[in-house]
This record gives structure tokens, C-alpha cells and sequence, in this order.
């Protein structure tokens, strides 16, 4: 998140052009409120997908994202293991870049650039 934040900033007037969605794998401890608080952190357009418990293996398919709850020592910890990239989509909702977790920033930026040159995340593209 930290990493998209500065990648938007770095783009000044092209930023409104990113979109950054964050998608929950778990609805039972992230509330609308914790979610808004954590988003604020890193940029105010930031949003964030709260799937119902029962709606996530839907929204985890077509986002095509692994999520697994993993049970801690005490009956009501647990964690969740996720995917951890960003998915960058272009206006017509095609995937245009997967960017794995711990990608150089630079490279990344580099690629919106591009995708921003071409059009593919302008509304005029």
C-alpha cells in the first residue's frame, strides 16, 4: 500500500489516472471502519472491497487471488494467507500487469507510465 501510494505521487497530474482498490480476504475482522482508517493511512482515494463472508470465494475467483484461513493456538485467532500482488487493470477491466509483492518501485512506476502513455488507463484511451 505504502508502495502505491508513493507510485500515485510520483505520477502528479497523471495520478487521478490510478485507481487503487484493495480487496479484503477477511470480512469478519475488516469492518468498514477499520478498512476507511487503514486506507486514510496511505492515500484518501485509496478504496477498499469489503465481500460479504459468504460472497468472498466468488470475489477470490474472479479476481483470481488464493486466500486461506489458517487457525492460530487459541480457538479465535487465526490468520489468513493471501496473494500479495497488484493487479493493474485497464479501463475495459482486461489485466494489464501483475505486479508481485516486493517488485522494484522504480520498474513499477515505469509500467504505469506506460500504461498510462498508451492510454490504457486514460479515459480518452
Amino acid at each position: 500500500m505504502s508502495t502505491m501510494a508513493r507510485i500515485k505521487s510520483e505520477l502528479g497530474k497523471d495520478s487521478e489516472r490510478l485507481q487503487l482498490l484493495f480487496v479484503t480476504v477477511d470480512p469478519d475482522r475488516d469492518t468498514q471502519e477499520v478498512l476507511k482508517a487503514y486506507m486514510e493511512n496511505f492515500d484518501p482515494t485509496f478504496l477498499a472491497l469489503i465481500p460479504t463472508t459468504k460472497g468472498l470465494p466468488q470475489v477470490a475467483r474472479e479476481f483470481q487471488v488464493f486466500y486461506q484461513r489458517v487457525e492460530g493456538s487459541t480457538p479465535t485467532s487465526y490468520t489468513m494467507d493471501h496473494t500479495a500482488s497488484s493487479y493493474i487493470y485497464d479501463l475495459q477491466g482486461r489485466l494489464r500487469l501483475l505486479a508481485p509483492y516486493g517488485m522494484d518501485e522504480k520498474a513499477l512506476l515505469r509500467d504505469i507510465k506506460q500504461l498510462i502513455q498508451e492510454g490504457s488507463l486514460s479515459p480518452q484511451g
